[in-house]
């Protein structure tokens, strides 16, 4: 058996990013727009202003929800940010706890850490989209910044997302996310 040891600060730190791990379902932080403008016909009574969605393959619909729900998170914004979501979602987060089941229970999760979390930002990369019928899953790595507790946080993870498509719409049914260990902190100039 192995036994490692760490500082409170790193368990401290690892704790947080845990938490994190739990409400990031790893997309770019602004949502993705996928509108055209449609032209003014009076007598038909269209607004000029009004957008219509174009039309997406299932890969772009998948990617495209994952965009506009991490969107909605980063603002706060928990009712839009369920739209994502299905009500019987399972969330594993990176730390070492019970899945979390259900969208009353992963919003109270979200919304504790909502209230701790301020200049949240998340770039999500090398992400890959398998569509097969009505079910898909999203796997891709991210990059965590902002404030947490008072304190500037950084954290690196994966995330896995298994979606299906219900009612014509792709919801999110297993969000499973794993942390890296955090960026290595800036090289100190030498004197």
């Amino acid at each position: 058996m192995i036994h490692v040891t760490r500082s409170g600060a790193h368990l401290r730190d690892r704790a947080i990013a845990c938490v994190l791990a739990l409400i990031f379902c790893g997309a770019p932080v602004a949502a993705q727009k996928n509108k055209k403008t449609v032209s003014n016909d009076p007598s038909a009574g269209i607004d000029n202003n009004a957008t219509v969605p174009i039309p997406t393959t299932d890969n772009g619909a998948v990617d495209l929800a994952i965009s506009s729900m991490l969107g909605a998170w980063q603002i706060g914004d928990a009712d839009r940010m369920h739209q994502y979501y299905a009500d019987d979602v399972l969330v594993v987060s990176g730390a070492y706890e019970p899945p979390i089941a259900g969208w009353p229970a992963y919003l109270r999760s979200y919304q504790a850490l909502r209230a701790r979390t301020q200049a949240a930002q998340l770039e999500r990369i090398n992400s890959i989209i398998k569509v097969s019928g009505n079910s898909a899953w999203s796997t891709y790595q991210w990059d965590f910044s902002g404030v947490v507790d008072g304190a500037k946080a950084n954290f690196r993870g994966h995330t896995t997302l298994v979606f299906e498509k219900r009612e014509g719409k792709w919801l999110i049914v297993l969000n499973h996310t794993s942390m890296g260990e955090p960026p290595p902190a800036p090289a100190k100039p030498q004197k």
